[in-house]
């Protein structure tokens, strides 16, 4: 066959990932507090973007030499007598208002003084002037105004410590040393560190640095500084004066404790059934990791993007939350104010690109909205019953069923439900935890949620008694029994996963907790 040259046209079709389709897909999959941090970043870098603030966009000069001029041919609206007296007082020099206060200096003159200069000045102020907005910046109504600015941080678990240590240890090398132990302090309140390794590193003799130790063990909260867990009890139970011998058997045999093994914890402290349940709820009372009251970060609360609210019809309504969704516009005022002054090409170009990637943030927020919009309703539609009935009637989802009635594809609805909220009579929940598996049914009905399963096998194992726990076959009879096809690996999967433990454990819980009632 001879090779040979010849032109031929050809009609495809092909998907072009380009940059503004990959911001699109980028927005869709951010939470609120992403984007809002990726708009900030377009606000900055450009100048043709601004934040719709509900009023007519501003139309800024070039180099920012509007500032001045603006000011300027500003009209002179009506003003009250309070801002006449202020503007009165602005325009007057330091010297004058000395003079009009009587020769006081004005450096030495506090809002809490009188003086004869400032209760004349106080006179000339008008009926309606607050004397507290004059003070400093105390008096601030406006939008800038910051109250969290004034909050105070919480003292961190190393500062409270520290400021022990200065107060109970005066020797300096000693001191040195307890700083050094106090650097090893982890966050619940532990020293992680061996003092023999401390001791060889800063050439001390061991004993001394046990002396310290000893004494920071004395400091707020009690039990810091321990190296372990039995040190941590024993040093609370000491300034409780509950650390008798039988006390000090039990904390030496924590480990019969964690398996809940009592007649082991009663041959080895000595004690009857009456006396072990009051020294195990002794040990219940106290702080296992103390250091967790210092330094507590605040929890901030999830901030739904999607409200849903039944109508009196009994339907849902759905709307999107209008605070996590930024707002900005393009001023083409002022693009054409500065497109007509450009002469250079790289001036032009930089002004097309800025005005074209505007326009496309612009687009790319509001299709990101309608999307959201659109999978929530969706959402909603085939959750009904859980918005209605609870937890126990949440129908098994996936994405395909979702995507095919908007007419989607799965991955779009993927990167919506990414890190997104609803906010539901039922409560606030992510938008995946409306996905869950099918499981299906004992006489070939429709399928189970996987987490409808979950809330049953929980309802069974709460309402156990210490004498009738159940096993995991058990709970499969009494699923099977609901109509429930499960096998017992699930069961026990499920189980393990709430954190629920074994039938045996939670026998001995059960036990515990009846002897020490």
């Amino acid at each position: 066959m001879a090779l040979s040259q010849r032109l031929q046209l050809r009609q495809t079709q092909s998907l072009v990932m380009t940059p503004q389709l990959l911001q699109a897909i980028k927005l869709l999959q951010l939470s609120h507090l992403d984007l809002s941090a990726y708009v900030e970043g377009e606000l900055e870098r450009n100048p043709l973007l601004e934040r719709d603030s509900g009023d007519e966009p501003s139309v800024p000069e070039p180099n920012g030499a509007d500032a001045a001029p603006a000011l300027a041919e500003a009209p002179a609206g009506p003003r009250d007598a309070a801002e006449e007296w202020m503007a009165d007082a602005a325009d007057t020099s330091r010297s004058s208002i000395e003079d009009r206060l009587g020769g006081t200096a004005l450096d030495n003159v506090f809002p809490d003084e009188s003086g004869p200069g400032l209760s004349r000045l106080a006179e000339e102020r008008p009926a309606g002037y607050s004397e507290w907005s004059a003070v400093g910046n105390g008096g601030r109504d406006d939008d800038d105004y910051n109250l969290e600015a004034f909050v105070a941080a919480e003292p961190t678990l190393a500062d409270h410590l520290a400021e022990q240590l200065a107060l109970a240890v005066t020797d300096p090398a000693e001191r040195m040393i307890g700083q050094y132990l106090l650097d090893m302090v982890n966050e619940s309140g532990y020293l992680a560190g061996d003092p023999a390794e401390v001791a060889d590193k800063l050439g001390c003799p061991p004993e001394r640095v046990e002396a310290v130790l000893a004494t920071l063990q004395t400091f707020n909260p009690s039990g810091v500084c321990a190296r372990n867990l039995a040190e941590c009890l024993a040093i609370q139970l000491r300034e409780n004066d509950r650390f008798d011998p039988a006390m000090q058997a039990l904390v030496a045999h924590l480990d019969l404790l964690a398996k809940r093994d009592i007649a082991g914890l009663k041959r080895k402290c000595g004690v009857s059934d009456e006396d072990i349940a009051d020294m195990i709820a002794e040990i219940r009372r106290l702080d296992p990791k103390p250091g967790l009251r210092f330094g507590t970060t605040t929890v901030q609360p999830v901030v739904p993007d999607v409200f849903v609210r039944q109508a009196p019809d009994g339907s849902f309504i759905i709307e999107l939350n209008s605070d996590t969704l930024p707002k900005v516009l393009v001023n083409q005022t002022y693009y054409a104010r500065v497109a007509g002054r450009a002469k250079k090409d790289t001036e032009k170009s930089y002004l097309s690109d800025c005005l074209q990637s505007a326009a496309w943030l612009v687009r790319a927020l509001d299709q990101r909205a309608k999307t959201i919009l659109k999978v929530a309703s969706e959402i909603v539609r085939q959750q009904d019953a859980f918005l209605t009935h609870g937890v126990e009637h949440l129908r098994p989802l996936n994405l395909k069923t979702v995507a095919d009635a908007i007419s989607m594809h799965e991955s779009t609805v993927s990167r919506v439900t990414a890190n997104k909220y609803m906010a539901t009579p039922r409560g606030t929940f992510e938008l995946k935890f409306f996905f869950t598996s099918a499981i299906a049914a004992a006489d070939g009905g429709e399928a189970h949620s996987a987490e409808a399963v979950r809330h049953r096998i929980k309802q069974l194992i709460d309402a156990e008694t210490p004498d009738d726990v159940l096993s995991d076959d058990t709970i499969v009879e009494k699923l099977r029994a609901a109509g429930i096809d499960i096998a017992r690996r699930t069961v026990a999967k499920y189980r393990e996963a709430m954190r629920i433990p074994s039938s045996v454990q939670r026998r001995r819980d059960k036990q515990m907790k009846a002897a020490v009632v």
